[in-house]
């Protein structure tokens, strides 16, 4: 228990005295260590919490002077003045100003008796503040043996309460999107918003820190969990004292080490996942209906999936993980299966089986690396899943399909991800998009000169931004004069009367496929934005996602 005012007060050897009517509450301030100063101005030589000692050697006895020493014992930190007493001292009793002035400031005074030297004072306050120590390190003691009896047991949730019941500090474990694993029972199911905002910013940094703040008046604390990967999030709400904050990094352990456990426990069903994943791209025509059988037996059932390629790379030291299995697609060797693969690799699937619903994901070697491949929901954030758990890695997203296309979801993943390397970014399939992708592959600005040079007489004329717009229309509409006006609201024969006039300009013929080509390419490069000029000279907006 920590050392109080009245602890001391009721210390018969001690018998030390309150000079004036102290109210309880001062009376409870915690005491950290003793010290004695004479010094007129004391206070910049505390730290806080003292029991500031003093003969009253250079002590004022003006009231103001005494009131400005006060103030700067305060000020200090001093939890308590004591003013020694005694024959050949220079008081026998506590002057009245320096009384005044420690009730007017709620500053507690005490007088030490002549017979009781100061060291014993200090030796009692530094004995009282050992006891306290040894007292929280018992039951840091005990509270770790009761985890650690605790993590014999089977899962989480009896970690989480025994550290409750002896910390009276509330815990969960999420998995690392923030998804509930386990609690203690004693904390709120619904997380306040900015329990979110610590678990978004702790997982975003990996193993690399944790974070804490206070919501509503209640303290939140996240710890990552995990040993060389993040596996979960361990979420605080309280305050732990003295005692249960040297435990929280022997908590932090164990429930890595469970989390890590569960994690070799998966370890087959993974496989199983992944073969199954292997037995379904391996069949060049199956059914409908056995496709939706075979996601489902592995609890996706997304009506329409798409395909997911992450490029992990290939790195030295990879290990052998077990013989050949047959029917990889398209000539490409199942990495879980037949020759080297790298660790990391495997590591990023297994984190990727975690997020994903169902949890299809399969390594496959060969050239010229080493990839992830997934089959997930249409429904899910896939970006979100990539940012958390394959950052900066080159990663092709496919079109949604029914399952049973699910292979060519796949092979179009794959041939994104050199669109992927270039951007920076996840590259994302989608009808409609694949002059998108085509103009991703380009440089910018190659494109954007190839652009000025087919529209460039277009900028230069009087209303250049209306021909180019037309235009752009016209050509996204198939050349469809009634769908053109109506789209930019005119008329069509105005339509008309600005392509004529762009052709002009230009030298080209809307009835050449060739011009019709050059026409479309340069519009759609200067609507994609890419770096340099927009129409008229003006600068372009960035292209959407870069």
């Amino acid at each position: 228990m920590p050392l109080h005012i009245s602890d001391l007060l009721a210390r018969s050897d001690l018998r030390l005295s309150v000079t004036y009517d102290v109210p309880p509450e001062l009376l409870a301030r915690t005491i950290e260590a003793a010290t004695v100063s004479d010094l007129p101005t004391p206070g910049k030589w505390l730290q806080g919490g003292e029991l500031l000692m003093t003969i009253g050697l250079l002590l004022p006895m003006e009231p103001a002077a005494c009131r400005a020493y006060v103030h700067d014992a305060a000020e200090g930190g001093a939890a308590c003045l004591a003013l020694g007493l005694g024959q050949g001292l220079p008081y026998q009793e506590a002057p009245q100003p320096l009384v005044a002035a420690a009730e007017e400031a709620g500053l507690p005074l005490l007088t030490v008796p002549d017979e009781v030297p100061f060291i014993a004072v200090t030796k009692a306050v530094f004995d009282a503040r050992a006891d306290e120590q040894r007292a929280l390190l018992h039951r840091a003691f005990a509270t770790q043996r009761r985890l650690t009896a605790a993590a014999a047991g089977d899962g989480l949730r009896p970690m989480l309460t025994e550290w409750t019941a002896a910390t009276g500090v509330g815990a969960a474990v999420l998995d690392p999107l923030g998804r509930l694993l386990a609690t203690s029972g004693h904390e709120q199911r619904d997380l306040p918003a900015q329990a979110h905002d610590l678990l978004e910013r702790v997982a975003a940094r990996g193993l690399r820190g944790s974070a804490s703040s206070t919501a509503a008046g209640q303290q939140l604390e996240v710890q990552p969990l995990g040993a060389r990967r993040l596996r979960g999030l361990l979420l605080l709400t309280g305050r732990p004292d003295d005692a249960a904050r040297s435990v929280v990094p022997g908590l932090v352990s164990l429930l890595s080490l469970e989390l890590e456990r569960r994690h070799l426990r998966d370890e087959p069903e993974r496989r199983r996942r992944s073969a199954l994943l292997s037995e379904l791209l391996a069949e060049e025509d199956p059914t409908a209906d056995r496709a939706r059988d075979m996601l489902r037996s592995a609890g996706l059932t997304a009506e329409r999936v798409r395909g997911v390629v992450v490029e992990a790379g290939s790195a030295p030291g990879r290990t052998a993980t077990g013989p050949a299995e047959s029917g990889a697609a398209d000539g490409v060797t199942d990495g879980t299966t037949d020759g080297v693969v790298d660790g990391a690799a495997q590591e990023m699937a297994a984190d990727l089986a975690l997020a994903v619903p169902g949890g299809l994901v399969r390594v496959v070697g060969g050239a010229p690396g080493t990839v992830i491949e997934a089959v997930v929901g249409e429904e899910l954030d896939i970006r979100e899943v990539l940012a958390r758990f394959a950052p900066h890695c080159p990663a092709g997203i496919g079109p949604a399909t029914a399952p049973e296309a699910v292979r060519i979801s796949l092979r179009q993943a794959a041939g994104l991800l050199a669109v992927s390397r270039s951007s920076g970014a996840p590259a994302e399939a989608r009808q409609s998009q694949a002059s998108r992708l085509l103009l991703d592959l380009g440089d910018r600005r190659t494109l954007h000169g190839y652009a000025d040079a087919v529209l460039g007489p277009l900028d230069l004329a009087d209303h250049g931004e209306e021909l180019i717009a037309t235009l752009a229309a016209w050509l996204e509409t198939g050349g469809a004069w009634d769908a053109t006006s109506r789209r930019l609201g005119v008329h069509r024969h105005t339509v008309r009367n600005r392509l004529d006039k762009a052709m002009d300009l230009t030298g080209r013929r809307l009835d050449d496929p060739d011009d019709r080509f050059d026409l479309w390419l340069a519009t759609r490069i200067r609507r994609g934005g890419a770096p340099g000029s927009g129409p008229g000279g003006r600068p372009a907006p960035p292209p959407p996602g870069r």
